[in-house]
C-alpha cells in the first residue's frame, strides 16, 4: 500500500493542525494506521495509531489529550488533528501501516513520505 501524507506546516505555539495520510488502496481498512514523527538529531517516535475500524487508539504521553488520530475507511484516509501545539512538536510527521496494533516502528511495513510540522513560539 503506498501512502501519502499532507497537511504539515509553519504554525505558531496554541494553534491547530490537522494531518491526512491517504492510502492507496482499498483494503485500507485491514491496516492499523500509525504515525511517527522525527526531530532533527532525533530518533523517530511513536505519536499514535489507531486499530482497522477505528474502535482502539493508542497514544504516546507527550501527545495524550492534545492530539486525536481517526480514520475514514470509506475514504482511504487517516487523520491526526493535532491541538495546543507546542515547540517540542517540530518534526518530520510520517504515517505508517501495520497488518498489528504496534507502536514499535520497526513493525511497520509501508510509510508515507512525511510532511513538515514546525512550531514557532
Amino acid at each position: 500500500v503506498q501512502l501519502q501524507a499532507s497537511g504539515g506546516g509553519l504554525v505558531q505555539a496554541g494553534d491547530s493542525l490537522r494531518l491526512s495520510c491517504a492510502a492507496s488502496r482499498r483494503t485500507f481498512s485491514r491496516y492499523v494506521m500509525g504515525w511517527f514523527r522525527q526531530a532533527p538529531g532525533k530518533e523517530r517516535e511513536f505519536v499514535a495509531c489507531i486499530s482497522w475500524s477505528g474502535g482502539s487508539t493508542y497514544y504516546a504521553d507527550s501527545v495524550k489529550g492534545r492530539f486525536t488520530i481517526s480514520r475514514d475507511n470509506a475514504k482511504n484516509t487517516a487523520y491526526l488533528q493535532m491541538s495546543s501545539l507546542k515547540p517540542g512538536d517540530t518534526a518530520g510527521y510520517y504515517c505508517a501501516a501495520s497488518n498489528r496494533v504496534t507502536i514499535l516502528d520497526h513493525e511497520y511495513d509501508y510509510w508515507g513520505q512525511g510532511t513538515q510540522v514546525t512550531v514557532s513560539s
